[in-house]
Formats: structure tokens, sequence, C-alpha cells
């Protein structure tokens, strides 16, 4: 299984117990929707394929994994910090309608005062807000969205328009 057949969906962060069970932090949104038979986690720039023997998903965007053959502590903690990947024909899919900040990835930005910044090149996602980065001037531009910064959003032409508060590019820029 190649990365480009696969998506995202989080990390190992911790073991739990002595029988091999660990923990996964959930950073793919709709996590609740997957289904979990086998995942892939990346070792060494590739990815192995882990049969799920057991699971248990909490509310937290984290959840607990028993995976076949890792039955034991010394085996589980060979895992921590490995990301965790799902086959592409996993996903879940999108009911008609649905855009999430994370769709934002290659709009253009157009700012209210200093006209059009770049194409966004990432989305983070932090526990209180999403952020943008944008390539600008040679530097790395970030800043939050949300309801306050967007002005409007055109996903026919992949424009985000947005008035930043003012000094913010400042920051980046005049370093």
């Amino acid at each position: 299984m190649k990365l480009e057949e696969c998506f995202y969906i989080g990390y190992v962060t911790k073991t739990k117990g002595l029988k091999g069970e660990v923990q996964v932090y959930f950073e793919f949104k709709d996590y609740e929707e997957l289904e979990f038979d086998a995942v892939f986690l990346e070792v060494n720039g590739k990815l192995i394929p882990y049969f799920v023997a057991e699971e248990k998903i909490q509310s937290n965007s984290t959840g607990y994994f028993y995976f076949e053959d890792i039955d034991t502590i010394e085996k589980a903690e060979k895992l921590l910090r490995k990301k965790v990947y799902l086959p592409n024909d996993k996903m879940p899919e999108r009911k008609e309608g649905d855009f999430y900040y994370e769709d934002l990835k290659g709009f253009t930005v157009i700012d209210k005062s200093a006209g059009e910044l770049g194409e966004i090149t990432e989305v983070l996602e932090y526990p209180q807000q999403f952020i943008a980065v944008v390539p600008y001037k040679f530097r790395e531009v970030m800043f939050p969205l949300n309801d306050d910064i967007i002005l409007s959003i055109d996903q026919e032409s992949s424009i985000l328009e947005v008035d930043l508060p003012e000094g913010l590019i400042d920051i980046y820029v005049n370093e």
C-alpha cells in the first residue's frame, strides 16, 4: 500500500496496560464513521498493515486498539508516535453540500487591505481553531479561519476573501 492510496487519521499516543493495547489520537474529523478492520502504520517511510483485534472508540478524539500479534507492552511501545492511515476506499462519503475548513487548501486568499496573499498550502487544526498557512513575500503567514475574518468563500473560483486584523501580516513579513 502506498501513501497516496491512503488517508491520514491520527497517530499512536501511548500504551495501556501490559497486553499490547495502544491509544490512537484521531486528527481525522469524522473518526466515529471509520471502519477499523485493518489500519496502516507508517514505519520507516513504509506503510505496514496492522489487523485490528479489538477497538474502543472514545468521544474525546481517541480510541483504544488491540492489534493482532501485538500482545505485550514491549511490542506496543514500538508503535508509539507512528502515524495511522486507512485506505482511501474506507473514507466516509460526504453529504452533498458539506464543506470543511480543510477544503480551503489550494484556495487563493485575498485580504481586504493587502490584496492577494497567495494560495493556502496547509490548514492546521488546533483544539480551539483552524489556522491557514499562506506563503507571502517569501514568508509563511498564518491566520485563524473563523467567521470574524472570513468575508466570503467562492468555491467555484477557489477564492477566500478575508479581512485580517491590522498588523497581522507585518508580524510575519517584518521580522
